[in-house]
């Protein structure tokens, strides 16, 4: 009976240890195959977690609390989504509106001038090319600083501005218009504004696109019976280049709902002048960083990051390649 009990003691262990042998050299085997790989990541996976996940992990804690960055957040559960879907009568009568205004005109329009320039420049030698790539992406980098310098001078509601300036001189009108306090005119100017600083890394993308596209399989396409370039684009350039016509459109959807400082930067006012330029991005800046009501901020964040994520997943369907 002793002997019989020793063996059936000895025989749980002796299997615990050839599990633990079989794990480590699982684990051995892992690391050589895939180990090197994660180990370049880790960083890169670091940062994202960092800077990425705990942050947006953080604001949604935040959004069920009633948090003014002072005291200690106090839980209140829906309260605040609730409060802004139905109280908040500027997010539903101006923000939303204007956002969805603002991002369903700007998004498609820069992305399909992105498109176009990408594929004109395409078609001219390589040093003019470099030179009006760099002019066209350039606004992009100095975006803020051009606004400030250029289009808010230009649109100085002084009689010194410049189109009031040449506006006066031709008679068409007969006192200076105040362009960006007026809730008339504020939009469209955003709206022309972002379009025109919207070639950022979307555009650079779509332009190595084309230029990367096999020549041959234009000379094919000719063959099967391509007869202009419209077709050309429609039938090879398109099909061929949807990475980066998907990058670029993530790009432009995220840029267009992020958008929501130019409108202060232009008027100089948080909010807008009567809400006409008020975006998304805004109402979170006047509630997070002005009124201090973090927890709300956190709610509309949230909200932002959920119709972000739509609108990719839609262009994701759109442009992914199929099985």
């Amino acid at each position: 009976m002793d002997t019989r009990s020793n063996i059936g003691a000895a025989a749980p262990h002796q299997l615990a240890a050839e599990a633990g042998l079989k794990r480590r050299s699982r684990l051995r085997i892992w690391a050589q195959k895939e180990g090197t790989a994660y180990l370049f990541l880790a960083p890169y996976l670091i940062l994202f977690l960092i800077f990425i996940v705990l942050p947006v992990a953080v604001a949604i804690g935040l959004s069920f609390t009633n948090f003014n960055a002072i005291q200690m957040p106090r839980f209140v559960g829906l309260q605040n989504y609730i409060h802004l879907l139905t109280a908040d009568s500027v997010f539903m009568q101006y923000v939303l509106p204007n956002t969805l205004k603002f991002s369903l005109l700007v998004g498609p329009i820069g992305y399909i001038l992105s498109f176009l320039l990408a594929w004109v420049l395409a078609q001219i030698q390589r040093g003019p090319r470099t030179v009006l790539a760099l002019l066209i992406y350039s606004p992009s980098l100095t975006a803020g600083v051009a606004m400030q310098v250029v289009w808010v001078t230009l649109f100085n509601g002084d009689p010194s501005g410049y189109i009031n300036s040449l506006l006066l001189r031709a008679g068409l009108i007969h006192q200076p218009i105040q362009w960006l306090q007026s809730p008339e005119y504020l939009m469209t100017i955003m709206m022309v504004v972002t379009i025109w600083s919207s070639m950022g890394i979307g555009f650079l993308a779509m332009l190595a696109g084309v230029l990367n596209i096999n020549s041959e399989m234009y000379e094919a396409g000719y063959i099967d019976g391509i007869r202009n370039r419209f077709q050309e684009i429609i039938y090879i350039t398109i099909p061929a280049m949807k990475p980066q016509m998907l990058f670029g459109a993530v790009m432009s959807v995220v840029s267009t709902f992020q958008a929501g400082a130019i409108g202060v930067q232009l008027s100089g006012t948080n909010p807008t002048p009567q809400y006409a330029g008020q975006l998304i991005v805004n109402h979170i800046e006047d509630y997070g960083f002005i009124r201090y009501e973090m927890g709300y901020a956190s709610a509309i964040s949230v909200v932002l990051l959920i119709m972000i994520w739509i609108c990719s997943k839609l262009v994701w369907k759109l442009f992914s390649e199929k099985e």
